[in-house]
This record gives C-alpha cells, sequence and structure tokens, in this order.
C-alpha cells in the first residue's frame, strides 16, 4: 500500500511537473500565444504603412529611372538586414541558441564594449526619426482631410490654409496615452486591424493613381527625369524635392527594425 501510494504521488508529481513544462517555453518565459498567421500581419502592418501614400509623389519627383532605382536600393537593404537579423534572434547558434529578444539584445551577443552603445545609439536614433517621420504624415493626412472639408464647403478659391503644429501636438499626446496602456504588444486584435489598414493604404494609393491617369489632363503625366526644372518646379524646389522624395521612400521601409520583437512574439 506504501508502495503504491508513493507511487500515485510521483505520477501525479510528474504529470503536475510536465503540465506547468507545457504552460512555458525552453528559455523558461511565458509560452508564445504567437502564430504564423500573427506574425504574418505583424509583418504586413510593419512592411506596409503610411509610408506608402507618398511613394507615388517620390516616383513623380525622381523619375522611372531614378525612381525604381531608389526603391531597389532600400528594399535590398532592407532585405539584407532583416535576413542577418532573423539569423541573430538566437545566438550563437540560429536554431538552437539563446533568444534574444530586442535588438541591443542581438547586438550584445555579437558586440561589446563601445560597439554596444555605438550600435544602440543608431538603433534608437532610428526609432526617433521613424516616430517623427509617422508623426509627420499623421499631421499632414488630418490637415489634408480639414482642407478637403473647406474647399467642399467654401469653393476651391477660397485659401485653406492650416498649420500642422497642432496636429503633431494631438498626435503625439495620443501616443504618449497609449504607450502606457500595459501590455499593448499582447493585443492581438489590435495587430489584425492595422494590417486591414495597410491594405487600405495600398488600395487607397493605387485608386487614386489609377483616377489621375484615367482622367487626364496636364498633371496626369510622366518622365524618365521626373519633373522638368522650368516647367514644373525651379531648380532649387528640384533638388528639395529629389532628398524628400529619398526620405518618403526611406521611411516606407521601417520594417527590420521591430522584427526582432516579432519573432519573440511567435512560438518559433
Amino acid at each position: 500500500m506504501e508502495k503504491k501510494s508513493m507511487f500515485i504521488e510521483q505520477s501525479f508529481t510528474d504529470h503536475k511537473s510536465g503540465d506547468m513544462n507545457k504552460n512555458f517555453d525552453d528559455d523558461g518565459r511565458q509560452k508564445r500565444t504567437g502564430t504564423w498567421m500573427t506574425g504574418s500581419a505583424h509583418i504586413i502592418t510593419a512592411v506596409i504603412g503610411s509610408g506608402v501614400l507618398s511613394l507615388a509623389w517620390a516616383i513623380a519627383q525622381l523619375g522611372w529611372v531614378a525612381g525604381p532605382a531608389v526603391l531597389m536600393a532600400f528594399s535590398f537593404i532592407t532585405y539584407f538586414t532583416s535576413t542577418m537579423l532573423a539569423d541573430c534572434y538566437r545566438s550563437p547558434d540560429p536554431v538552437t541558441g539563446k533568444r534574444n529578444y530586442t535588438y541591443m539584445e542581438v547586438v550584445r551577443s555579437y558586440l561589446g564594449g563601445r560597439k554596444v552603445m555605438l550600435c544602440g545609439l543608431a538603433q534608437y536614433g532610428n526609432l526617433i526619426g521613424i516616430t517623427i517621420g509617422y508623426t509627420i504624415t499623421a499631421s499632414i493626412s488630418m490637415v489634408a482631410v480639414k482642407r478637403s472639408n473647406c474647399f467642399h464647403k467654401n469653393g476651391h478659391n477660397v485659401k485653406c490654409s492650416t498649420s500642422n503644429t497642432p496636429f503633431m501636438i494631438i498626435f503625439a499626446c495620443i501616443q504618449i496615452v497609449l504607450s502606457q496602456i500595459p501590455n499593448f504588444h499582447n493585443l492581438s486584435w489590435l495587430s489584425i486591424l492595422a494590417a486591414v489598414m495597410s491594405f487600405s493604404y495600398a488600395s487607397i494609393g493605387i485608386g487614386l493613381s489609377i483616377a489621375k491617369v484615367a482622367g487626364g489632363g496636364v498633371h496626369a503625366r510622366t518622365a524618365l527625369t521626373g519633373v522638368t526644372v522650368g516647367v514644373d518646379v525651379t531648380g532649387s524646389e528640384k533638388v528639395w524635392r529629389t532628398f524628400q522624395a529619398v526620405g518618403d521612400i526611406a521611411f516606407a521601409y521601417a520594417y527590420s527594425t521591430v522584427l526582432i520583437e516579432i519573432q519573440a512574439s511567435c512560438h518559433l
């Protein structure tokens, strides 16, 4: 009876331990609930952001030669950095190595000393630049909506000038409030909503481009070298718009910065 009791108690303990192990991953953290579906939603959201809305304008400024060339250049850079970060998620072995949950942990695994600080500064500087870009893009979009309503109400001959500054402040305040929500990254429905919005961005851009070309007129034209100096813009405006177009394309490729976090949320 005593042996039988000990066997039952030991079996119960082993079973309980097995259930507990099922709730944790190999790194001792709580079991990841991310799947290929949610991971794909995260990637789509990161790849197709609001930056795609400015790509048509950027290509119009650069032309059909420099525009696609810049797109291909940034796509290659993004592919290279994404592949490198994906291989660095586990170190030193990419399959069985220790997990790295953030970009800084990846840097610490492969570098040391001042290199970590420099790479960290570069990464945080990149994130700050992306955040500023989204803030500016959001304010421009809100101003465009307000101006459109003004034109519909008062006619296109009225000067509907609106400052971007109040909308930047509003968007920044909303970001600060939302960033205080605990476990914000666990809101799976938010990623699905963001993925739907990403497809909406792309559809809006394609729809507006088709409507512009189908409508005809002097403004619906393209050129190999972009906007023409002396016809469309001045020389200084051409230079400024060229740099702005390159910046818009770079802003649209802000994917690899969050790849490690996407991998860390999935059960891989």
